[in-house]
């Protein structure tokens, strides 16, 4: 059987392509959108002041040396075109006609940066938290829903994918369609403590919370929790710090569901309503 020749490329770069410098998008939007911040905060959903901070955090590791042959794409740009990917959704080849970058360097931009963001910024806006930062949030869930003792409201996101090739049915959840789960804890504000990303859709919340490496630390109690303290106008013993979730968790010592729906007496439909509230966090 004969081997198939090579194909040939018909151009170095794609005329289209070739237009970039005047008629991409970053070269004719980004100076005007600067100048009018209402439209900035609408195209990439951050402010121009914030884009500048962000910008500046990433700006070594998105700046890449000019060659002979191109100019490499600016920190800017590549900056812009992946908040353009994360605001709206777009599809690669839709940014590749908006930008006319190729669409294979866009995948690579966007997956550069993303990363770029996680690693330079991680320690910044998820701290691990200590026994302060936990008492500081039982404060903020007290306040705000009147439920004591709560570090934080647990539960999962399925984010659509499209299935991804030899996966058969792992990725497809309850919901008829295909995804990841992002689990998440977070505060009384809705600020993300911890999360765990990228687990099967086909899995259900809590056996991804058991073998997560946050349900891990929690049950070998290596969260810096605060030691148990006594409920508000109460005289009882102490009671341990816990994480509100639904009925799909497991009841543990650090994580409270609410009490089933039947037979409820006042005080069982009392926990449950200030449960419910603390939990509405998430929804």
């Amino acid at each position: 059987m004969l081997s198939e020749e090579p194909r040939r490329r018909r151009w170095w770069v794609h005329p289209i392509v070739s237009q970039r410098l005047q008629k991409g998008h970053f070269h004719t939007l980004y100076f005007d959108l600067r100048h009018n911040p209402e439209k900035f905060q609408g195209y990439c959903r951050m402010s121009v002041a914030t884009f500048d901070i962000l910008l500046a955090s990433l700006r070594s590791g998105l700046a890449f040396q000019d060659t002979t042959i191109r100019r490499s794409i600016s920190p800017e740009e590549r900056l812009l075109l992946t908040l353009r990917f994360l605001a709206t959704g777009n599809s690669f080849a839709s940014l590749h006609y908006e930008y006319l970058l190729g669409i294979s360097t866009i995948s690579g931009i966007v997956c550069h940066t993303c990363q770029l963001i996680w690693q330079r910024l991680r320690e910044a806006v998820m701290p691990t938290p200590t026994a302060d930062d936990w008492l500081r949030i039982a404060d903020g869930f007290y306040q705000s829903s009147q439920f004591p003792n709560c570090i934080g409201a647990l539960d999962g996101k399925h984010i659509r994918v499209k299935k991804p090739p030899h996966s058969g049915s792992q990725y497809f959840n309850f919901k008829q369609y295909f995804s990841i789960v992002l689990l998440a804890l977070v505060d009384s504000n809705y600020r993300f403590i911890i999360v765990d990303i990228g687990a099967y859709g086909s899995t259900a919340d809590a056996r991804i919370f058991c073998s997560s490496r946050m349900g891990e630390r929690l049950r070998a109690n290596q969260l810096a929790l605060p030691e148990p303290r006594r409920l508000p106008g109460s005289s009882a013993s102490a009671a341990p710090f816990v994480i509100v979730a639904d009925e799909g968790f497991a009841l543990s010592p650090h994580v409270m569901r609410a009490f089933p729906r039947r037979d409820l007496d006042d005080r069982k439909r009392i926990f449950n309503y200030r449960l419910s509230r603390a939990r509405n966090t998430l929804q």
